[in-house]
């Protein structure tokens, strides 16, 4: 009975080592994906890109069009006909013939475009902004499946380590220098960091499946060969007035007040000239007709659309101070994210290497019996969380470079453009 218990950890721990082998001897081929540097040059094939453009091809549009002067009015009137007398039929009518044409005084024309040509600018600004957001999202989705792939060596690294150590734990065990537990535990961990190794590689799946949407291939890649969690971050010299969110508040403001403009011209009277012929039936004579026309100002003199434009161009004004203030808080602190994830990952690069010493250490003294199998395991678990702190240290200082590189107006780990 007591030969039987003590059999079970090598068994359990038999049985893992025959699912780690299995997992060795799994297919070695990898599909990378392309490097980040790749993918951003792909960036104008991306959804986001292709609205931002065509958003612009309608702003440059209207700008066209508001350029086009009205089209002129064509009129044909017939008086005096089906009357009584000489007025009885058509024959003795008078018939008209007349084109009007809209003056567009008072700047209307140019008043119009420069509103047009502003809003255009806007919309390009916002195609830029848009594309920044986009590569920053690629840049972390890239980051991320990285990450993941990480953390999946990094766990089978563990399993890998947990085995390693139930196999000098259930040979304590058989000397009879640990107890039957010691054994048991073993087994647990190798069981807990086999399942911890499956949901690592689910995540690096997820991870992968994202990239591949994102960065729009046509299928799923298996590894990451470019890292970008080593990288050195882009170069930020943009002052806080510059940044791409500063320059949209700035266009639609700009765009504000020339339709204030707008609304002031069309408080003035719309001017329309005509010209035409009339011929008179009886006297079976013609002459030429000419006119001007405008409207009345005494009830609607636009003021109520003029002072909403005031307003919206006092509220345009307020989000630019609002953008300012914000670049200026916003790049401080970006600044100082990633001067603190670089000091981060420092640390924690030199906690793995000390964390790996005093595993070894670990190894050997228990391997000697001078130290505990519950202190190994303590060991372990340290040099465990240590590299994954590292890998997360990593991926911190990618999310500030992302965050410093919008505020910039680039592209991350990329020059200024």
């Amino acid at each position: 009975m007591y030969s039987t218990i003590r059999r079970r950890p090598r068994l359990a721990v038999g049985c893992a080592l025959a699912v780690l082998a299995t997992m060795a001897a799994g297919p070695a081929w990898a599909d990378p994906a392309p490097s980040y540097a790749e993918l951003l040059a792909r960036l104008d094939q991306t959804p986001a890109s292709a609205e931002a453009n065509a958003l612009v091809d309608a702003a440059e549009a209207r700008v066209r069009q508001a350029r086009v002067r009205p089209n002129p009015n064509l009129s044909l009137t017939a008086e005096n006909v089906g009357g009584t007398g000489p007025y009885s039929g058509f024959g003795g009518g008078d018939l008209s013939l007349s084109v009007s044409q809209d003056l567009e005084l008072w700047g209307r024309r140019p008043a119009r475009v420069n509103v047009a040509r502003a809003e255009a600018g806007t919309a390009g600004l916002r195609r830029d902004l848009a594309l920044v957001d986009t590569a920053g999202r690629l840049a972390l989705t890239y980051a991320e499946a990285e990450a993941a792939q990480r953390r999946a060596q990094l766990a089978e690294e563990g399993l890998a380590l947990a085995l390693a150590d139930a196999r000098a734990a259930l040979a304590l065990v058989e000397e009879g220098r640990e107890p039957l537990l010691r054994g048991i535990q073993a087994e647990s961990e190798a069981a807990s960091a086999r399942a911890g190794l499956d949901e690592a590689k689910a995540e690096q799946a997820a991870a992968f499946a994202r990239l591949s949407a994102v960065a729009m291939l046509s299928t799923s890649p298996t590894s990451i060969g470019t890292s970008l969690l080593d990288a050195g971050a882009g170069p930020g010299v943009v002052q806080s007035d510059n940044v791409p969110t500063v320059r949209v508040a700035e266009a639609e403001r700009t765009a504000a007040e020339r339709r204030i403009d707008v609304e002031r011209i069309r408080a003035r009277p719309d001017v329309t000239a005509s010209v035409g012929v009339t011929r008179f039936g009886i006297e079976d004579e013609t002459a030429l007709t000419v006119g001007l026309s405008l409207p009345l100002p005494l009830f609607d003199r636009n003021r109520g659309n003029i002072d909403a434009a005031r307003a919206e161009f006092r509220a345009a004004e307020a989000r630019v101070a609002q953008a300012r203030q914000d670049a200026g808080a916003d790049r401080a602190a970006a600044v100082a994210r990633l001067a603190a994830s670089g000091s981060r990952v420092s640390a924690a690069d030199a906690g793995v290497t000390s964390t790996e010493e005093a595993y070894r250490l670990s190894r050997i003294g228990a391997e000697a019996g001078r130290i505990s199998q519950l202190e190994l395991r303590v060991s372990r678990a340290a040099l465990i969380n240590a590299r994954t702190a590292a890998v997360d240290a990593r991926l911190a200082r990618v999310r500030a470079e992302i965050d410093l590189a919008r505020l910039d107006g680039r592209a991350p780990f990329q020059g200024n453009p």
